[in-house]
């Protein structure tokens, strides 16, 4: 355990040097939480202030939790894995005295630790400054909020992962990328929120992973649903880490063994 703690502080270090590329994060996520905002605001007012159980406060709640999260949970993946493994640096890392897994599940911790406290909490402050927030009134909703939130990362970080572990099996996984990308944006609530989404597609974003990356901890944390109607979701989020984690150590072994074969 103090191997992956000082791992994930030195993740956490690094990322804390790139001061211009924060600052430019926290601008581009402010002037999108605006862009977000007034097309949210438009749908509302024209429904005659409230859409399917949200109102202005609510969407803007929803709105910059979003942009909040959008840097810490890492929405749109990383492909340093994939890269890793077609250039054969992977093998280091499997020879490293650490699970391949753990390493890079230290390394997000940090890193998204940073970029929450760093890129998220501005955007957040100045949209509760210019729109205004709907905060839960309820202490527990935000320790909940808060385990949410690591179950959010944790989830995107193992299907991040299995997208860059099919790198093992494809020449090029920038297709695969983007087609995830695309759909965990969509699914997840980060565009829209799903309850705003067809019968027919609900019941498919249901049947995924991905609204316990995006649209659980915004509803959690942002008090729309009382610490009561957040227990089930939270359990819904730890299966769904269980099958994922499960998924990617199996693709992993896989992954190897393939490469074993190989002669890699």
């Amino acid at each position: 355990m103090p191997t992956y703690w000082s791992i994930a502080s030195a993740s956490f270090r690094q990322y804390s040097t790139y001061r211009m590329a924060t600052a430019a994060g926290v601008f581009t996520n402010t002037i999108f939480g605006f862009i977000r905002a007034s097309i949210l605001f438009a749908a509302i007012t024209t429904a005659g202030g409230e859409l399917s159980g949200y109102t202005i406060a609510q969407a803007a709640t929803y709105v910059w939790l979003g942009q909040a999260l959008l840097a810490p949970i890492e929405a749109f993946g990383t492909r340093e894995v994939s890269q890793r493994v077609h250039q054969g640096e992977v093998a280091v890392d499997l020879l490293r005295p650490t699970s391949f897994l753990g390493l890079y599940y230290a390394q997000k911790l940090g890193r998204s630790a940073f970029l929450l406290l760093g890129r998220g909490i501005p955007p957040l402050v100045i949209g509760a400054l210019v729109t205004g927030l709907a905060l839960p009134e309820d202490p527990l909703s935000y320790l909940l909020g808060a385990f949410s939130l690591l179950a959010a990362i944790t989830l995107a970080f193992l299907a991040d992962m299995m997208v860059n572990l099919a790198a093992f099996w494809l020449i090029e996984t920038r297709g695969l990328t983007v087609v995830y990308t695309a759909v965990m944006n969509l699914l997840s609530g980060f565009l829209i929120p799903i309850l705003w989404f067809p019968d027919w597609l609900l019941g498919i974003a249901r049947a995924t992973p991905f609204p316990s990356m995006i649209q659980t901890p915004i509803d959690t944390l942002s008090g729309r649903i009382t610490p009561l109607e957040a227990l089930p979701l939270l359990g819904v989020q730890a299966g769904w880490v269980l099958v994922l984690a499960v998924a990617a150590h199996l693709m992993l072994r896989l992954g190897v063994r393939s490469m074993e074969v190989q002669g890699g």
